[in-house]
């Protein structure tokens, strides 16, 4: 049944954000055991409380989310880490000390106090600070931890702007903070530590080299061992991101892939185009959404949803993308092409 959807303006220049009108009824909102969606510094969230079973299924609900699929803890306060989770290894401490406030989720053995939706029944929960100034004012006007994932329906590009929320969740959820565009634009990497290893399970704006700077060696476990595994983090086994229209991914040279965008389009299909400005020359095509500079993976990283987005449902029949090189913030970029693109992608070398 759809309800009323409130939307609160505020700005977060604003002095003393805690007791801000807006911020104070959304927070009671959220201690109501509604949902609220909130700027972050990588996407809008989708925050409810975090203990309350009623909370959580209305953030399921409105997402269209799989059960198995398990919801971040959004925190403002070390302290508040005691509410959630068992122990914290050295080495989490040491990555909290170096990346909190900010794009860094740690899995932990939690307590038993959080909603077993939050956790999918695992035995770990996802946990992180964000760094945004109405984000951490909602989560201590409230009070409670927040389980926020994406503000967008399960599948879709994730949100950078109250307007996506709007267009995917109006009449869904209970009210929406526009807090303007939000910062890096991906969601933040997640990772799992032992006593003597840090694993990152998705990759995000803090890369493996900003990791490694601090605690050494990292490794990679992107997927799940079964199909019918449940994932210990978000993004690890279901299609996320994607355009309306089905995404190709073209790895090769500029030439290549504009030959392949052409070849769609002699066929007479509607062919949408995702590049750089490097990448951008004329070409047969219905629509052409330019990212930014290759040269610059932050402006990408910033843009890449809102690009995703800008292909209007029935516009086009297709969708090719240009590729980028996995390494530093390019390996969180292409994480979520790939998830976008549910695998489809051409080589030029097997052409």
């Amino acid at each position: 049944m759809e309800q009323l959807t409130k939307q609160w303006i505020v700005d977060i220049s604003v002095d003393n954000l805690v007791s801000n009108s807006h911020i104070v009824e959304a927070a009671h909102e959220l201690v109501s055991q509604q949902v609220v969606a909130f700027p972050t510094e990588t996407v809008y969230g989708l925050g409810g409380n975090a203990t309350s079973d009623l909370a959580i299924e209305r953030i399921f609900e409105a997402k269209g989310r799989p059960a198995d699929n398990p919801l971040i803890v959004h925190i403002a306060e070390r302290a508040q880490l005691k509410d959630c989770v068992k122990e914290i290894p050295p080495l989490a401490d040491k990555l909290m000390s170096a990346f909190w406030p900010g794009p860094l989720t740690i899995v932990f053995k939690h307590n038993g106090n959080l909603s077993k939706r939050v956790t999918a029944g695992l035995s770990t929960v996802a946990v992180r600070m964000p760094d945004h100034p109405i984000a951490l004012a909602l989560i201590k006007a409230a009070g409670i931890p927040l389980a926020a994932p994406s503000a967008n329906r399960s599948g879709r590009p994730s949100p950078t702007l109250a307007s996506h929320v709007n267009e995917d969740l109006k009449g869904k959820i209970k009210g929406i903070i526009d807090g303007g565009a939000t910062g890096l634009g991906l969601e933040s990497t997640v990772v799992a530590c032992t006593e003597d290893k840090v694993t990152i399970l998705r990759p995000g704006g803090i890369t493996k080299e900003d990791l490694e700077a601090v605690c050494g060696h990292v490794f990679y476990d992107f997927a799940l061992k079964k199909e019918d595994e449940a994932p210990t983090s978000p993004g690890m086994k279901y299609v996320h991101y994607a355009p309306h229209a089905p995404l190709t991914l073209v790895e090769g040279t500029d030439a290549f892939l504009h030959k392949t965008a052409e070849a769609a389009y002699e066929k007479g299909l509607r062919v949408g185009l995702l590049v750089t400005y490097d990448y951008q020359f004329a070409t047969k095509v219905h629509k052409k959404v330019v990212m930014g500079s290759r040269d610059d993976l932050t402006t990408i990283a910033h843009n890449l949803y809102e690009a995703l987005r800008t292909f209007a449902e029935g516009e086009v029949d297709v969708i090719f993308s240009e590729v980028f090189p996995e390494h530093g913030l390019g390996r969180a970029i292409m994480n979520r092409l790939k998830k976008a693109a549910g695998g489809r992608m051409v080589t030029e070398s097997d052409n």
